[in-house]
């Protein structure tokens, strides 16, 4: 496991409304046989303790996983071509969402490497939002 700097953009897009989120955050990187796998801490505004986040993303851009604890948890998964009901925790509750993957990218290098992905959401079946994520990584010395 090694120490890793991380940047997370983010953009939704529903009809007409864009919205674009950036983090940047030290976190940790490592791989196995089938996983790249990142975890780092997300602040919450009003509250003492973060959330622990955890992405794994297939080697094989088949899938990704993003698991969040803390507080509230969800975990939400990705998988390209198909629709998962995933749960997604709020600080006013849980809701159950459906996901619909569309695509997922990996390259990587020895010391950084890039992840993007894109998914659908739906609440009820009715599309909610179209989501790509970007996240950069560098390994920190």
């Amino acid at each position: 496991m090694a120490k890793a700097l991380i940047t997370i953009i983010g953009h939704q897009k529903f009809d007409d409304d864009k919205d674009q989120v950036e983090m940047k955050t030290v976190g940790t990187f490592e791989h196995d046989d089938d996983n790249y796998i990142i975890r780092y801490n997300e602040e919450l505004e009003n509250s003492t303790a973060p959330l622990r986040a955890k992405l794994n993303i297939a080697k094989d851009e088949s899938k990704v996983e993003m698991i969040k604890s803390g507080a509230y948890s969800s975990c939400l998964i990705i998988e390209k071509s198909k629709r998962h009901l995933c749960n997604y925790g709020t600080e006013y509750g849980d809701m159950l969402m459906g996901i619909f993957g569309r695509e997922i990218k990996t390259e990587f290098n020895e010391t950084e490497g890039t992840f993007k992905f894109s998914y659908d959401i739906d609440i009820n079946g009715a599309i909610s939002s179209q989501n790509d994520v970007i996240i950069k990584f560098r390994l920190c010395e």
